[in-house]
C-alpha cells in the first residue's frame, strides 16, 4: 500500500479535500490525514485501515488509548491525536439532553461545586421556554462577601442564548443564607430589566454549605 506521499497529487486525500471538501474522503482517508505520516513498516494507510476497522467494531465511547495504541504503528501520541479529534467533534455535534429546571434543588445541583467558595460567584441559568437548562453562566466572581455587577451582564447571556426565561444565584461565603439589603435590590433590579426584556426572572438563589434561600418561595415575586 503506497505511502500519502506517494500517491499522486490528484489522489492524495489532502489535496481531494481542498478541492471537493472533508465530505467525499472515506474514512480511512480522513484518519490518515489526523495521522499525519506512518513509517516503512507500518505505512500510513494500513494504519489508518486498522484503525478504521476498529471504530467499526467497537462504540466510539469505548475506545480509549489502550485500544488505539495497540494498533502496530499508532502508539500513544497518534492515539492521543485521534481520541482528541473524536471528542472535539462529539462536543460541537452531540447535542446533550436539557434538564428541565422545576424547583430550586435543580438549579442549585450545577452550582453546588460552588458551595465552600470563599469568594462570592454569581450565576445566571438560561432557560428555553418549557424551562429546560440551555446554559449556566458565571457572570462575576466577587470579593469575600460582596459582589457588584450590572443586569445587562445578565441579559446579554439571556439574549444571547435565545432565553425565554432565567434564574439567577450566587453563593454567601458566610455560609449564612439570608439576602441582605444589597440582594434584595439586584434581585428587584434583574426583575424589572427582565420584564422590559421580555426574558422572566423565575427566581434568584441564595446558596451555601448550609442550604438555600429562594426569592421565588419567599413570595418575592408575588
Amino acid at each position: 500500500m503506497k505511502q500519502l506521499n506517494e500517491l499522486d497529487n490528484e489522489d492524495k486525500p489532502r489535496e481531494r479535500l481542498l478541492r471537493h471538501g472533508a465530505k467525499t474522503l472515506k474514512n480511512r482517508e480522513l484518519i490518515a490525514l489526523i495521522l499525519g505520516s506512518g513509517s516503512q513498516r507500518n505505512p500510513l494507510f494500513t494504519i489508518a485501515k486498522k484503525v478504521d476497522e476498529l471504530l467499526e467494531k467497537e462504540r466510539l465511547d469505548a475506545l480509549g488509548i489502550e485500544k488505539l495504541s495497540a494498533i502496530p504503528g499508532v502508539g500513544t501520541s497518534k492515539a492521543s491525536q485521534l481520541l482528541a479529534s473524536f471528542e472535539l467533534a462529539r462536543r460541537f455535534y452531540e447535542k446533550p439532553e436539557r434538564k428541565q429546571i422545576l424547583s430550586p434543588e435543580d438549579a442549585l445541583f450545577f452550582l453546588h461545586q460552588y458551595e465552600d467558595k470563599n469568594q462570592e460567584h454569581f450565576f445566571t441559568l438560561t432557560l428555553d421556554g418549557s424551562k429546560q437548562l440551555i446554559a449556566a453562566h458565571l457572570v462575576f466572581i466577587g470579593t469575600l462577601n460582596r459582589s457588584i455587577f450590572h443586569p445587562r451582564e445578565v441579559f446579554t447571556l439571556a439574549c444571547s442564548d435565545h432565553a425565554d426565561t432565567i434564574i439567577i444565584a450566587h453563593n454567601h461565603p458566610s455560609g449564612q443564607n439570608e439576602p441582605s439589603r444589597e440582594d434584595r435590590l439586584v434581585t428587584q433590579r434583574v426583575l424589572e430589566a427582565g420584564k422590559l426584556m421580555g426574558i422572566e426572572l423565575l427566581d434568584h438563589l441564595i446558596f451555601s454549605r448550609n442550604g438555600y434561600y429562594s426569592f421565588a418561595a419567599n413570595g418575592f415575586f408575588c
